[in-house]
């Protein structure tokens, strides 16, 4: 009998991604008990956009969440999302912000890293697996998952050997925007496991409506852990329903080691909150939805909706549709890459400037001329170079890790924060967000009291990694 296990995500991406990361540590920690003795793989809690909500929006120390978490949480794995190189934030930092990062989360209370790059770039990744293996702690390597003429089978196994190569202790296939159909699970996973014996992962979205299935597909060909979320918070841009997961795979003769009894406790717990952020307006009807246009054009949920807010604000909504048509084109021309923080804020950016303006690349946005340059890593596939010099013009373009251009910088962050910070968790916390952690903590001292700024809007997408 074939064992699955789940790692529960109510706590991290099942709330990001349907109400803008707003739940509250004070409504986590009177169910984390029964959490606890559920029988996940792992609660993912942390990391993705937690880190900033809880900075920017909830008044919250971050750092504080993750070890009332890790106190209550005594017997099943933490677990974090990291975007590799750029951690919580949206830049590359040096290799001793993100040493210093891993050490104190996994000092703090987290066992298993999920670290992933957005473009795929194995190199972004090789000072996140360093810091986490020196600390003694789970290193999984995630393959964002997409499709184009290049993300072929043959290029996934060639990343997962890469991957292993680099010490990944598992691998995890995420699929961002819920495009892994059943039958595209049916042919990667076991050419996955072709590569390694590692337990293999798998992470999707119930955005598109296909996530059920291709969940079972996933586990038929020899998937190991799905993560799923406890049905209140459950569908749409989020997860499908841990609950009904279970009772399906335990019929179908899989070994499933969740206590039923557990999961009633736990949905009956988040039931009221669901409604509660309802009522307010944090969760919108519409994220409960499916959208199967993300099949089509690969968007995730999440930047549909951003593309429409944009187009609103220009009052060109009647354009929304030629939009969602140049995400595509924008994507092959930057080489294919994969719609995920930070490159689905960019490409979608650059498909509306493009479409407002009536001209391709005529505006164009720095970040997107930066990774034109190499500086987020190497693309995919090639980029033209008809569109290097539309977009960059004779510009240089790197070749090398984009962190090796990068001076330390742990030092010099500390003595900005000279007579603020209190801990090297408060460092960091500065580090991912300058001025918006710099007043969160000056207001958390009252060094003199302030109110948190709300500069840097949240990049809304960010909801969806």
């Amino acid at each position: 009998m074939k064992r699955v296990q789940f790692t529960e995500t109510v706590l991290r991406d099942a709330h990001q991604s349907l109400m803008a990361t707003r739940l509250r540590t004070d409504e986590m920690l009177p169910i984390m008990e029964e959490l606890d003795r559920a029988g996940y793989h792992a609660l993912e809690c942390w990391g993705g956009a937690t880190f900033d909500a809880c900075v920017r929006y909830l008044n919250e120390d971050p750092w504080e969440r993750l070890r009332a978490i890790k106190a209550k949480a005594t017997k099943t794995p933490l677990q974090m999302l990291l975007r590799g190189q750029n951690l919580l934030g949206y830049r590359h930092y040096a290799d001793d912000v993100v040493e210093a990062f891993i050490t104190a989360a996994a000092k703090n209370g987290m066992d298993i890293f999920r670290i992933f790059d957005a473009l795929n770039d194995v190199r972004n990744l090789e000072a996140s697996v360093r810091a986490v293996k020196q600390n003694g702690k789970h290193a999984q390597l995630t393959i964002c998952y997409t499709t184009s003429p290049v993300h072929t089978i043959d290029y996934y196994k060639e990343l997962t050997a890469k991957m292993v190569a680099l010490g990944a202790d598992s691998i995890c296939v995420k699929d961002m925007a819920g495009i892994l159909t059943p039958a595209g699970a049916r042919q990667l996973i076991p050419a996955i496991k072709e590569v390694t014996d590692l337990p293999i992962e798998v992470h999707t979205h119930a955005t598109s409506g296909t996530s059920e299935l291709t969940y079972l597909a996933a586990v038929e060909v020899g998937a190991d852990i799905i993560d799923t979320a406890i049905s209140p918070m459950a569908g749409g841009t989020s997860q499908p329903a841990t609950e009904s997961l279970s009772v399906v795979l335990k019929e179908l003769g899989f070994q499933v080691d969740l206590n039923d009894e557990a999961l009633v406790a736990i949905s009956d717990y988040f039931k009221p909150i669901k409604e509660k952020y309802i009522e307010e307006g944090t969760l919108a009807p519409k994220m409960m939805g499916l959208e199967p246009k993300t099949l089509i054009y690969q968007v995730p949920g999440g930047m549909l909706s951003n593309l429409y807010s944009q187009l609103k604000q220009a009052k060109a909504e009647h354009l929304y549709e030629e939009v969602l048509k140049e995400v595509p084109r924008v994507r092959e021309d930057l080489g294919y890459p994969p719609l995920v923080t930070p490159l689905s804020q960019m490409v979608g950016t650059q498909a509306v400037f493009n479409v407002l303006t009536n001209e391709r690349y005529k505006m164009v946005p720095n970040e997107i001329k930066d990774y034109v340059r190499g500086k987020y890593g190497q693309s995919p596939a090639p980029i033209s170079p008809e569109i290097k010099d539309k977009i960059i013009g004779d510009d240089a373009v790197i070749s090398q890790r984009p962190a090796d251009l990068l001076s330390p910088e742990l030092e010099h962050l500390r003595q900005e924060l000279t007579g603020i910070a209190r801990s090297e968790e408060d460092v960091l916390i500065y580090a991912m967000f300058p001025q918006l952690g710099k007043d969160f903590l000056e207001a958390k001292y009252a060094l003199p009291e302030k109110t948190i700024s709300s500069e840097e809007p949240i990049r809304i997408e960010a909801r969806f990694v």
